[in-house]
């Protein structure tokens, strides 16, 4: 049986567009964080073209090493929305009409407006689940341990919360932000320190320019609430034993 601290998952996200830089990733985070508010663990982000050998590679690779794996972007109804088709040939399941999908896009338009692009939308998986899609009608789906999500980001925040009953989640990751008005270099050592001594709290250190002056955030992150906080004391003593300002506590 999986531990239930050590839930992981990986994030692919599909297309050119990404890529190129022409459409900034938002979906990673929005992803992760929600992940981590359910106790999975996400460990690993690929950005990966519309090529559909590159995409079966990905799933395959990566389904086999986490717990559940999300795709965003290539479900839609253009030429270059390969993701459905690409999943079922990594899976070697049959690519068509789902009938499920079809009744509800069907449904989800006015006579006349289910066209062809539109009717696209319902090809996947002929086996996957659904993921209902509260926003824009087109569902996503998964298989097994795959889940396929659409590329914009309000529409797949809209979507996500459905699968809280589905996925099996470990501890919700905790975490605190202390941000401080010092510089890496004069605290290195002693977080160094206190990581060593706090093997089950992940420190990170996070530099960051604000109104015109640096500052470094740390974030320690824990599923054990006791351990962070007991973490977190040893950090504040450090901090008043240099005379660090505190800018913010999240």
């Amino acid at each position: 049986m999986t531990n239930k601290k050590e839930i992981t998952a990986g994030i692919i996200i599909i297309g050119n567009e990404v890529l190129s830089g022409r459409t900034k990733d938002i979906n990673t985070s929005t992803l992760a964080k929600w992940l981590n508010s359910i106790g999975i663990e996400v460990r690993e982000v690929r950005v990966i073209p519309d090529i559909q050998s590159t995409i079966i590679f990905t799933v395959n690779d990566l389904r086999k090493k986490f717990n559940y794996i999300f795709t965003t972007g290539g479900i839609g109804p253009t030429h270059d929305d390969i993701t459905a088709e690409s999943i079922s040939k990594a899976f070697g399941i049959e690519y068509g009409i789902h009938k499920e999908a079809y009744s509800i896009l069907e449904k989800y338009y006015k006579p006349g407006e289910f066209n062809d692009g539109r009717q696209k939308m319902s090809k996947m998986p002929t086996k996957a689940k659904l993921i209902l899609n509260p926003t824009s009608g087109a569902p996503g789906f998964y298989v097994e341990n795959v889940f396929c999500l659409p590329g914009v980001p309000s529409i797949l925040q809209s979507m996500i919360g459905g699968l809280n009953n589905i996925l099996i989640g470990g501890d919700p990751i905790l975490s605190i932000t202390v941000s401080l008005r010092t510089v890496e270099s004069e605290i290195a050592k002693s977080i160094t320190s206190i990581q060593n001594k706090n093997k089950d709290v992940e420190i990170g250190s996070y530099p960051f320019f604000k109104a015109g002056k640096l500052g470094v955030s740390i974030v320690l992150r824990s599923s054990d609430k006791n351990k962070l906080n007991i973490c977190n004391l040893e950090l504040l003593e450090f901090i008043k034993s240099k005379d660090i300002k505190i800018i913010e506590t999240i």
